[in-house]
This record gives C-alpha cells, structure tokens and sequence, in this order.
C-alpha cells in the first residue's frame, strides 16, 4: 500500500512539475505582450527610421534573444530590474545588427534610391532587401580597411561611379541575377553642327 501511495504521490509530482514548466514557458501571449513592451524604445535613434516589417523582424529578434537567455517565462518577469534588462537586450540587438550591416547600409542606400539609380529590381520583399544588405554590408567590410576609407570613398564618389557602385552591382547580380548596364555618352564637343 505504501509503495502504491509513494507511486501515486510521485507520478503527481511528475505530473505537477511538468504542468507548471509548460505554464511556465513562453507562449505566443508572452512573446506578443514582450513585442507591445518594445514599441517604447521606437523613437530611439536607429529604430525610428525602420518600417513597421523591420521592426517587427527586429522586435523578434529580441524577443528571441531574451526566450533564449529566460526560457522560463516566470523568471525573466521576476526580474527585478526587468526594463533594463530588455533595454541591454534592445541596444545588444542594435549593435548585432550594425555589425552585420555596417554603417547602416539602408539608411545610406535606400531601396527606393537603388531602384531608381537601376541598381536594384522594383518589388523586393523585405527579405530580398536584407539579404542585398548583408552582401553589400559583407562586400565593404572585406574591400575597405577602415571606416575612414569606406567615407572617403562615399564623398569622393559625387560624379564618378565607384567600388561601392560595383558592389551594389555585384550583390543584384549575384543575388537576383540583375545585371545593370552603364550607358556611358562621351561628349566631344558642345558646339553645334
């Protein structure tokens, strides 16, 4: 009877742990009440120039972020400096980004610029975009030896066509088999005939 008792109370141990572990969990309530809490930081400098996909593709990876380090729910809510917990958790994720994006490649090459300059197709979806960044952000940190060089070369490049143009070139062709061609007119002379 005894070890009957001892079965019955252990499988109910089991039974309630295993509940209050699950409760305990991130579900997609939690996930969606922690991504409401990071619309606060929007008016932060570099997430105000995001669109509403980006920040939710960047809200996400917060999210994750935090899931990952707190996989019981109950703890990461318990936290006694919670809001400061999720700022380090906003700025760490700002500065992943950054890095893998130097220099803020969109902001300084905006889709709807490239487009017009034929650099890149119109319609590209959010994740066709952030793939052509990354490339482009990869293609300048391997080419340039120095932040200095890659601005250098930005405020050189008024009027002539330069190595960044070349990578924006390269990564739509690598990556949307987008080729550009550059019509150069020369220009002998102004007089006319």
């Amino acid at each position: 009877m005894k070890k009957i008792l001892l079965s019955i109370v252990s499988v109910a141990t089991i039974a309630t742990i295993m509940g209050c572990s699950a409760e305990r969990r991130w579900g997609d309530k939690e996930r969606r009440e922690l991504r409401q809490e990071l619309r606060a930081y929007r008016d932060m400098a570099y997430l105000d120039n995001l669109e509403d996909m980006e920040f939710e593709t960047f809200s996400g990876d917060v999210v994750e972020a935090i899931e990952i380090d707190y996989p019981i729910y109950t703890t990461f809510v318990e936290l006694p400096g919670k809001g400061d917990t999720v700022e380090v958790y906003v700025v760490s994720t700002i500065v992943e980004e950054l890095n893998a994006n130097p220099h803020n490649m969109r902001n300084i090459y905006p889709y709807p610029m490239l487009v017009e300059q034929g650099i890149l197709p119109a319609g590209l979806n959010h994740q066709a975009q952030r793939a052509f960044y990354d490339c482009l952000a990869y293609r300048v940190k391997q080419y340039y030896p120095s932040t200095l060089a890659f601005f250098e070369d930005i405020v050189d490049s008024a009027t002539t066509p330069t190595a960044i143009t070349n990578m924006q070139m390269a990564c739509a062709a690598d990556l949307f088999d987008w080729g550009v061609e550059v019509d150069e007119t020369v220009i002998i002379s102004n007089t006319p005939e």
